[in-house]
């Protein structure tokens, strides 16, 4: 018997610092939608959670070899599928 692993799809505000999750979702309509994809936060993407500030926002993620900070407000509009734990 073969173990299947279930995809666990977060929101980006659900990763720990360290992790890594690949994009499978993005929230968000008309400019809001349009000003995460211009960031690089596209399908299948993947992103890594870099620094998280002393009072939990914004965090950090890195995405195409950039940083990009995010409040969490943003980061519950993205959801991703976790690749590394």
């Amino acid at each position: 018997m073969s173990a299947e692993r279930t995809p666990r799809v977060v929101t980006l505000t659900e990763l720990r610092p360290g992790q890594a999750a690949v994009i499978v979702a993005i929230g968000g309509t008309g400019a809001v939608r349009r000003r995460y994809m211009e960031l690089g936060l596209t399908k299948g993407e993947v992103v890594r959670v870099t620094h998280v500030a002393p009072l939990g926002d914004p965090v950090a993620y890195r995405v195409k070899g950039y940083e990009l900070a995010l409040r969490r407000e943003e980061a519950e509009e993205i959801r991703a599928e976790v690749v590394e734990d």
